[in-house]
């Protein structure tokens, strides 16, 4: 049980090795069982680390000689790392440069409808005060109109009122007229039989 327990870790320290064989750090062995790096490579490899260690993917590329993009990405599949940093490759850089693009273009775009709300906010506000404004005058004309027909109409009914109150007066004072100038015509004709009568006797 035991030695299966030994076997196994030691098969676990093995495939860690081998995932993980940093390109700065490595020995010409170990930089050897990575697929596709021969002795010729590795030996490229620890020459151009003598002059300084590699800072990413593009310098190892660019300092050793017979690694490509495409060789890049092999070596990185066999479990090459510069710094720790996988082979991300031209594609990759070019998916992830579009990526941040559309990011960007979207964030740009989220920043613009904020914008545009924030401006619609106040007009809306705005809006909105100037119907109420516009409620608020309608509202006051339409009391000043009624008031103005309600004030009409009591001065039509007092002016009728005072009408029908002198045409009374006139019609009373017609009626004592008439009583008067009746009784006068009675007076007269009275006083003119009394001396036809004296006249008889």
């Amino acid at each position: 049980m035991l030695k299966k327990i030994l076997a196994v870790l030691a098969m676990l320290y093995a495939a860690a090795c081998f995932a993980a064989v940093d390109v700065n750090k490595a020995s010409a062995a170990e930089l050897d069982s990575v697929k596709g790096i021969g002795p010729a490579i590795s030996a490229k490899i620890v020459d151009e680390r003598k002059k300084g260690p590699f800072k990413d993917w593009d310098d190892f590329i660019t300092r050793v000689k017979g690694v490509g993009d495409k060789n890049a990405a092999k070596l990185s599949e066999g479990g090459l790392t510069v710094n720790g940093a996988e082979f991300k490759g031209a594609a990759a850089t070019k998916t992830e440069t579009k990526a941040a693009a559309k990011d960007e273009k979207k964030a740009a775009k989220g920043e613009k409808k904020a914008e545009a709300k924030a401006e619609a906010k106040p007009a809306a506000a705005a809006s909105a005060s100037a119907m109420k404004e516009d409620k608020k005058d309608a509202k006051a004309e339409a009391k000043a109109k009624k008031e103005a027909e309600k004030k009409a109409k009591a001065e039509e009914k007092a002016k009728k009122a005072e009408e029908a109150k002198a045409k009374k007066e006139e019609e009373k004072k017609a009626k004592a007229d008439a009583k008067k100038a009746k009784a006068e015509s009675a007076k007269t004709a009275a006083s003119a039989a009394k001396p036809a009568a004296s006249a008889k006797k």
